[in-house]
């Protein structure tokens, strides 16, 4: 019976230890960096990849037998993993093991069973095997790693597997540490476009660049050559639209395009908070603080959800649309994981604005979640409360609701928030404007003088009343439509009454009159001022004769 030895790794000569916090910039040196051995099977370590690298050299130095890195690029994986001082060869289930140099085949070995006995009988090596985590459902494959881990860390190899997802059985989670293969950063990307745009002598663009941000190396290659194609230029805008691609594919997510910022009549005050806080968002800035979060409340109908497509306009990035019911699944656990999984995809996506309308609906419920859906909503609603408060993503929540009341304190405290503005009822400015674009939108032709006679109504009551105008006439459409001022004026005023102190003013106010000094008017020299007249030359000689 061979008895191996517990663990194999080498010590880095004296004076080679770190004790600096500042990221290695050098070659890897095989220093040890105490904070990297967390325990096995925990979250993995998100920094860039250049540290990511000298981590795995560290991890294979140390002796750890087995890791899991998780990544979407397993061809990119191949070309970054290997490192000086192993040997690393690759495996899959069609092609057997390949010299990860040369990719010179080295045994037809297409069992994944005989692909982990197989690195046995070698040593510092490295094998990457592609996809593995399908074959966990095998009790050979299980058993083989067990057998395995105790002669792996006696030999200095290692078993690397290439997952996207963390499907790791409970008998072999412990003897994995993970990994993440970070995504292509702004410097690696700049260099895809320049070796992409030198044989055509096209210049790269550092803004196209930061905008591919979020996409692997595969798909922002051919995201710039689309690109290519269509502009002749490395285009934001395309690479933008071929970024939605990323939600479109996840099925959790809407892709929707930005709203004209002409479009939205009034709601200057709103419109000039965004534009003074765009700044924030300039790749030069270092101090500005960016905001996170709007909520916009208001009366249904006074352009909420117009406003939250056109703050996409006005930061010239995409719109993503979060629809926080359509996360919702009957799998125990499945809900809250969509969840997950849809904040990771728009902290991936980079600059973006997300959009979740009426989001009173989507939690409401959350206090009585225990009992009605054994909290799933609050489940749900916790995590996006935590992402929203710690992301550091360039990312813009727009959030609209009719009715506060519905939403938990906790949701609408300060700091959660950047700004809560309330949307009144449209002023006479703002009427005005609307009439303008629903008659150019609608070809319509309410005269702007009826701004006034439609006081109390809402943006969309006059966009009806411009399209019912067009069939029955002005008169007759405007009698047949009846305004929520009028329906729900309790409700209304209530929500005016709360916003008073709680909320920022949306709205486009009406310009004041200049106050003039009021001159009364002359008395016609009729009967009755004759009359009048008549008595203070009375009470005056009676005032005299009493002196």
């Amino acid at each position: 019976m061979i008895i191996y030895p517990k663990r194999r790794f080498s010590i880095p000569p004296a004076g080679e230890f770190e004790t600096s916090t500042e990221p290695r910039s050098t070659s890897p040196s095989g220093a040890i960096d105490p904070e990297t051995y967390q325990s096995v099977a925990t979250s993995a370590t998100t920094i860039n990849l250049k540290e990511e690298l000298f981590m795995i050299h560290d991890y294979l130095q140390a002796g750890f037998p087995a890791l899991c890195v998780l990544t979407q690029e397993p061809h990119r994986a191949e070309e970054t993993l290997p490192c000086d001082g192993w040997t690393f060869v690759i495996w899959d289930c069609l092609r057997g093991i390949r010299e990860a140099s040369t990719l010179k085949p080295i045994d037809e070995i297409k069992d994944p069973v005989e692909a982990l006995n197989w690195l046995n009988g070698y040593q510092d090596t490295v094998l990457i095997c592609h996809n593995l985590h399908l074959f966990m459902e095998s009790p050979e494959v299980i058993q083989a790693i067990q057998n395995g881990i105790s002669r792996w860390k006696a030999t200095g190899c290692a078993l690397m597997i290439l997952s996207p997802i963390i499907q790791l059985k409970p008998e072999v989670e412990k003897f994995f540490h993970l990994v993440d293969l970070p995504l292509p950063d702004d410097e690696e990307l700049f260099t895809l476009q320049n070796e992409l745009g030198k044989p055509h002598n096209i210049k790269p663009n550092r803004k196209a660049a930061r905008a591919a941000k979020g996409l692997t190396e595969f798909e922002s290659e051919t995201a710039f050559a689309l690109s290519l194609i269509r502009k002749g230029y490395f285009s934001t805008k395309v690479i933008s639209e071929t970024k939605g691609q990323m939600i479109r594919k996840s099925g959790l997510m809407e892709f929707w395009e930005p709203a004209d910022i002409a479009d939205v009549g009034g709601l200057n005050n709103f419109k000039s908070f965004i534009e003074n806080r765009s700044i924030a968002f300039n790749p030069d800035n270092n101090n500005l603080p960016q905001i996170k979060g709007i909520l916009l409340v208001g009366i249904p109908g006074t352009g909420k959800s117009l406003a939250s497509k056109a703050t996409a306009s006005i930061l010239s990035w995409p719109l993503i649309r979060l629809d926080i019911g359509s996360l919702k699944n009957s799998l125990v656990g499945e809900s809250e994981r969509r969840m997950r999984e849809a904040t990771r995809l728009i902290d991936a996506f980079g600059k973006a604005v997300c959009w979740i309308d009426e989001i009173e609906k989507a939690f409401a419920g959350t206090k009585s979640s225990g009992e009605t859906d054994a909290g799933t909503t609050a489940g749900m609603f916790g995590h996006f409360l935590t992402w929203m408060q710690e992301t550091k993503s360039s990312v813009l929540v727009m959030a609209t609701a009719n009715n506060i009341s519905q939403l938990p304190p906790e949701f609408i405290r300060a700091g959660r928030f950047d700004a809560t503005f309330f949307v009144d009822l449209p002023t006479s400015s703002e009427r005005k404007e609307i009439i303008k674009i629903m008659n150019r939108r609608w070809g319509s032709e309410i005269p702007i003088s009826c701004s006034d006679r439609l006081n109390g109504y809402t943006g969309a009551e006059i966009e009806q009343l411009a399209k019912d105008s067009l069939f029955d006439g002005l008169d007759q459409a405007y009698d047949a439509l009846v305004p929520l001022s009028r329906t729900m004026r309790e409700d209304i005023d209530a929500l005016r009454q709360w916003a008073k102190t709680r909320a920022r003013l949306a709205n486009t106010p009406d310009e004041e009159p200049d106050e003039q000094r009021k001159i009364r008017p002359a008395y016609k020299k009729d009967s009755i001022c004759n009359e009048l007249m008549k008595k203070e030359e009375n009470f005056d000689i009676l005032k005299e004769s009493i002196d």
